[in-house]
């Protein structure tokens, strides 16, 4: 498969990605709800690179959303921000 419009519908996949976004000291992706006017975002904006569960595709505007799997975040990312895509298999252990 060459690119994400070639992953098959109906199938759950992840993927590579990079965004940017605010991190933490450790470089980890912090997010921040109902700042108030003026006030601070914690942490400082930077490049992450992770691995996410695709979980929506748009091929006309070429972006994914991703939930990734270390940090439970969630990104929107273009397809060029993508690479090295894979099945996922769930296991209920």
């Amino acid at each position: 498969m060459k690119t994400l419009d070639d992953l098959p519908a109906g199938e759950s996949w992840a993927t590579r990605f990079k965004t940017t976004t605010f991190l933490d000291d450790a470089g980890q992706p912090i997010t921040a709800e109902n700042l108030a006017i003026g006030q601070a975002h914690p942490g400082a904006p930077g490049e992450y690179e992770g691995i996410g569960v695709i979980s929506t595709r748009d091929s006309a505007k070429q972006l994914v959303r991703v939930t990734c799997i270390s940090s439970g975040t969630t990104h929107v990312v273009n397809y060029a921000d993508c690479w090295a895509w894979d099945r996922v298999e769930v296991c209920n252990d």
